[in-house]
């Protein structure tokens, strides 16, 4: 989630927007046209406030670090836990942009107890972290709505469990859009979804016998299919230079609403809430 809120909306990627309105769906992140502003790179560091786990009540303060850039008409992106590369060169000049390219995420969903507050949910013991790779495609248009820099794109993105953990795979549609409102500020809403295999509903939202005689939880069991969607805002201000160059204040929030069995589950419904909600400030450094 944290990931959403930094580039999500398109902040990291800001000089994009402004330079040549290259996209930033909201799983992996094209950015800056290297014809325009040649080869770039945001670098950013946040504070997130996030719950726990997936479905929790109870929040915490961690640290996020994220760089997006170019490279020979390239595109990169590093967003916490999050690491995608877009294969297609970014165009040059203002046209639709096609992305595609492999993504790599790493979920740290309940892999350390000493996190979660809630003791049911500690007692259903931890889960191993899981390597999860894939790939997504995206398409994206400038000059939509405000002006000739604003960016409207959309990706679709699958990513499959390697490392034996929930052994199953993540759909992740994304809708984002970007418009700079100046050459220091500019603003980005971001809209995705989820679904899930049936591996990965069992994994970390069923709740079996032992596990109920263990926590006090009533046993539930979870089919997979739309885990949740997510909306959110962000904006972006420069505070030396432009958003083309310098230092820049990032800052976000976004609402996720669990759905289906994933907001039936016990998990959820008893020891945690349907609601999430992540806030994240941060400073970034765009060269």
């Amino acid at each position: 989630m944290l990931a959403a809120v930094l580039a999500g909306g398109g902040l990291l990627a800001a000089p994009a927007a402004l330079a040549q309105a290259q996209s930033v769906p909201a799983e992996p992140n094209p950015t800056p046209d290297p014809g325009v502003v040649g080869d770039t790179i945001t670098v950013a560091v946040a504070g997130a406030y996030l719950p726990d786990y997936e479905g929790s009540n109870d929040y915490r303060l961690v640290p996020g670090p994220a760089a997006i850039g170019s490279f020979h008409n390239f595109s990169f992106t590093l967003l916490g836990n999050r690491a995608s590369v877009d294969l297609i060169p970014n165009p040059s000049g203002p046209s639709w942009d096609v992305q595609a390219g492999p993504i790599g995420v790493v979920n740290f969903n309940r892999s350390n107890n000493k996190s979660i507050d809630d003791a049911r949910v500690r007692a259903l013991g931890e889960r191993d972290t899981a390597i999860e790779l894939g790939g997504y495609v995206g398409l994206g248009k400038t000059g939509v709505l405000t002006s000739p820099y604003d960016k409207l794109s959309a990706s679709l993105s699958y990513r499959h469990d390697v490392s034996g953990v929930h052994r199953s795979g993540i759909w992740s549609p994304s809708v984002n859009y970007f418009t700079p409102l100046s050459l220091k500020a500019g603003v980005g809403l971001f809209a995705s979804a989820e679904k899930v295999e049936r591996g990965f509903a069992r994994t970390y939202f069923d709740v079996d016998a032992a596990q109920s005689a263990a926590s006090g939880l009533p046993q539930y069991r979870t089919r997979g299919g739309w885990k949740h969607y997510t909306v959110g805002i962000a904006g972006t201000y420069s505070l030396t230079g432009n958003l083309l160059r310098g230092w820049k204040a990032i800052g976000g929030v976004t609402y996720k609403r669990m759905l289906n069995d994933f907001g039936d589950t016990p998990v959820v419904s008893v020891a945690g809430s349907r609601n999430q909600w992540l806030a994240a400030l941060g400073i970034g450094y765009t060269f």
